[in-house]
């Protein structure tokens, strides 16, 4: 059984891409319901958890959401978390940090200014393009939590809290705009989860 990073799926466009790009790091994926039971994800190898981007708002009623639970379950087992876009903002969210629709949605290239590179962030310049697409925004984090950038549209635009290996972009670094979205996901995936490179998609199509 390999090293697994599970893609918690909420309905974003990119979910699939996510998953792909971390196993072109040699890390295995696989995508999950956002309502995944978490005795599944026992059964697996589960060294991470990233959550999807998602069209929906954390305060609209029926959008899909987690509990305390799931990041108790998390730090029970070690397993870090790395909130993408909608994820981000949800994270935030269940640890009463505070989401605010933008008076203007933030779509398309911006500039990423790193703050602290922390685990997430090593390797990066201080100022690197990231791709947004989003009209809420974190706009006061939870207690423990530490910015790590901004945008100019967006003052928190990725966060962490060091202490329980929780982190947030709300930037997208799956897609090829983000000029360094490959090294941010591996340096979660490899870095902070530990996962070990070897997956190649030849073994996949053997075991399957």
């Amino acid at each position: 059984m390999h090293d697994t990073i599970a893609v918690l799926d909420f309905g974003g466009q990119y979910t699939h891409l996510i998953s792909r790009r971390v196993r072109e790091l040699g890390v295995y994926s696989e995508i999950f319901p956002f309502s995944v039971d978490l005795s599944e994800l026992d059964g697996r190898r589960v060294k991470g958890v990233i959550l999807s981007g998602g069209p929906r708002s954390v305060y609209e009623e029926g959008s899909p959401k987690i509990g305390y639970d799931f990041f108790q379950w998390c730090e029970a087992r070690g397993v870090p978390v790395l909130g993408i876009c909608y994820g981000h903002q949800l994270i935030a969210h269940v640890f009463g940090g505070e989401i605010e629709r933008g008076e203007r949605r933030e779509y398309g290239k911006a500039l990423l200014y790193v703050e602290d590179e922390d685990e997430l962030f090593r390797g990066l310049g201080v100022v690197e393009t990231v791709w947004m697409s989003h009209g809420d925004a974190v706009t006061k984090l939870p207690e423990g939590f530490k910015v790590l950038g901004r945008t100019e549209g967006t003052p928190i635009a990725a966060y962490a809290d060091p202490e329980r290996k929780i982190f947030g972009v709300q930037f997208h670094p799956e897609v090829a705009h983000t000029s360094k979205g490959l090294k941010i996901l591996e340096n979660f995936a490899v870095k902070v989860c530990g996962c070990r490179p070897t997956w190649v998609v030849e073994n996949w199509a053997e075991e399957a």
